[in-house]
């Protein structure tokens, strides 16, 4: 099924905060995971979201950093979980699992950019291994918690994925490497993951969908060395944030919106930025933003997630 992609005038824009999307809407008895949901974007949907009533589970690859991150917050749990070892996932859903809880929410917001390690694990392209094939395991092997009266899952993708399509010859870049690309795919692949998980959730009750969140400055670029954050027109010379860019409770804000608004209950597998549906991209900018076709093609979504599958051996719905 196409994915159509318009505003719906949603109320909010580039300005909204993650607290301003959710004022009115209570999550009391709600449970929640947001992965990296100590740092960042991360950081801001929590405390956000715990504001609102929800309980938060934030699954953490340093978890006593997260712990300290969380200090104070109410309604939050730290969990060890390493999206780049799928021994470490499967070790957290079987522990999530035994508890007998379930999920109303699912936030994938943990990611790296410009990663230092070209391949990790089996082999694979890093960005693609942490920011999709992770979270893919991770959404799989924790389906069966997913709440039986419907449940939303929101990937963090990014105007990123304007700078590359799924390279179906070259997924790990055997020929030629370009963090820059590598992470464009990875980004490609958080948004037509949503479009395959809503395509085979949907039924249930589970709807799926991505998020470009904004440009914001936050510990994702911490291994850009300055001079190339001016370069690419991110920060000033004298290290100021450029024009356009979010605070990071406003980068929270459309991941928080597509994870509890009404008005996406019939549009599941949408693309979203600034609080609401995207529009189709109609140029490069990736300041402007929008969706590129290959970021929402369901024979691309139903090819991607056969592909993942395969990889990590992991699909609930085989």
């Amino acid at each position: 099924m196409a994915i159509t992609q318009y505003q719906l005038g949603s109320g909010f824009d580039a300005h909204s905060t993650a607290d301003d999307v959710l004022r009115g809407i209570q999550l009391s008895g709600n449970n929640v995971l947001i992965t990296g949901g100590y740092s960042g974007l991360g950081l801001e949907a929590t405390k956000a979201l715990v504001r609102a009533g929800a309980h938060v589970t934030v699954p953490a690859r340093r978890p006593a950093a997260a712990r300290e991150a969380l200090r104070g917050v109410v309604r939050t749990e730290v969990h060890e979980l390493d999206l780049a070892d799928l021994e470490s996932v499967h070790a957290f859903s079987d522990r999530f699992l035994e508890t007998g809880r379930t999920l109303d929410i699912i936030i994938n917001n943990a990611g790296v950019m410009a990663y230092p390690d070209k391949l990790i694990g089996p082999g694979w392209e890093a960005h693609l291994a942490i920011n999709h094939l992770g979270h893919f395991a991770l959404i799989n092997r924790l389906y069966p918690a997913l709440a039986p009266t419907g449940a939303r899952v929101v990937s963090v993708a990014s105007s990123g994925h304007f700078l590359s399509d799924i390279r179906w010859d070259d997924l790990h870049f055997r020929h030629g490497y370009d963090h820059w690309l590598a992470y464009g795919q990875s980004k490609t692949a958080n948004a037509l993951f949503a479009v395959g998980l809503n395509a085979l959730g949907a039924a249930s009750g589970v709807h799926a969908f991505a998020v470009h969140p904004g440009s914001i400055l936050t510990p994702l670029q911490r291994r850009i060395p300055q001079q190339a954050q001016v370069a690419q027109g991110w920060i000033t010379r004298d290290g100021r944030h450029a024009d356009g860019f979010k605070t990071p409770a406003q980068g929270a804000a459309t991941a928080v919106w597509a994870a509890t608004s009404p008005l996406l209950d019939e549009h599941g597998g949408a693309y979203c930025q600034n609080c609401d549906i995207a529009e189709p991209a109609t140029t490069d900018d990736m300041l402007i933003g929008g969706v590129k076709p290959w970021a929402i093609d369901p024979e691309s979504a139903s090819r991607l997630w056969d592909l993942s599958s395969n990889l990590t051996g992991v699909n609930h719905f085989s």
